[in-house]
């Protein structure tokens, strides 16, 4: 008897029926088959994807949203789809419909457009738990568009514009405190530095003054000094030529009246008596020749 050999790739499986009776699941590889006795069955163990075709939901609130998504999923048992389920395809997808509308009743609208990966996650789990009796597997569930009615569709949109003007105003108004806060910090700083410049000022000019003073106190002690030692030299008769300028100045002048004082008469008495001294040969010290000796 002539026996068919088939080549299974790796991302297939062969259910093969002896009689019209299971005889297991082949591949990948060669699979032999009797002609007459023997059937198979071949199986694609790669992800497959379909789409849900919009549907009209209602949610918990009573509005209608249309919703479309695509659902991932592939075979993991061959045998158990093979067994249990006539067509996996139709049975997924529509298994799909009706827990994407009971999924959908249980929230209010804004939800539904909200919590979309939400919606996903909880179709993939109760979808997965039903085709887990195919032989199934749902990997994903992507919700592609949900439409709200036209008059929510509006309302949304006043209602974004509306929050788009408020953030918008409390934008500028933070923009503004910030500049406001910014400029009071800088005439805060302005204000401190002038301060402090002006204090530097003051301390620089105060300290100049009291150099400059001690300077002067220095250069007027000096200055006593030094008048003090010419004037520890000064003998009668000088003091007594000053007195004499100092009347020839005042006889010079426009006064009529003097105030002499009573040191003047003393000076004046010296004077004389100096003068006295000098006309009288011989008399008073130093005022006589010196004696020569005789040749």
């Amino acid at each position: 008897m002539a026996l068919i050999f088939k080549i299974v790739p790796e991302y297939q499986r062969v259910v093969r029926l002896n009689l019209g009776h299971f005889d297991g699941v082949r591949g990948p590889g060669w699979v032999w088959v009797i002609p007459l006795i023997q059937s198979t069955t071949t199986w694609d163990l790669r992800e497959e994807v379909f789409e849900v075709e919009p549907q009209t939901c209602i949610t918990k609130d009573n509005a209608p949203v249309t919703v479309d998504m695509l659902v991932f999923m592939r075979i993991v048992d061959p045998e158990v789809t093979f067994r249990q389920a006539a067509s996996y395809r139709l049975l997924s997808r529509g298994m799909a419909v009706t827990t994407l509308r009971a999924v959908v009743g249980d929230l209010v609208l804004d939800d539904v457009l909200a919590k979309r990966e939400q919606i996903n996650l909880l179709m993939q789990a109760r979808m997965d738990e039903v085709t887990e009796r195919w032989g199934v597997k749902v990997n994903a569930v992507e919700i592609r568009e949900i439409l709200p009615p036209r008059d929510i569709q509006e309302a949304m949109s006043r209602q974004m514009s509306a929050e788009r003007n408020r953030r918008a105003v409390v934008t500028e108004a933070e923009g503004t405190r910030e500049a406001a806060v910014t400029i009071a910090n800088g005439n805060k700083d302005a204000a401190i530095l002038n301060a402090e410049g002006s204090k530097q000022s003051a301390i620089l000019t105060a300290e100049g003054a009291r150099q400059a003073a001690i300077l002067n106190a220095e250069g007027f002690s000096m200055a006593l000094e030094r008048i003090f030692s010419v004037a520890s030299h000064i003998d009668e008769k000088t003091m007594a030529l000053q007195y004499l300028d100092m009347m020839k100045a005042l006889a010079g002048g426009s006064a009529t009246k003097w105030i002499v004082p009573m040191e003047l008469t003393t000076f004046v008495q010296g004077f004389a008596r100096n003068l006295m001294a000098a006309a009288t040969p011989g008399s008073g010290d130093g005022g006589a020749p010196p004696a020569t000796g005789a040749g």
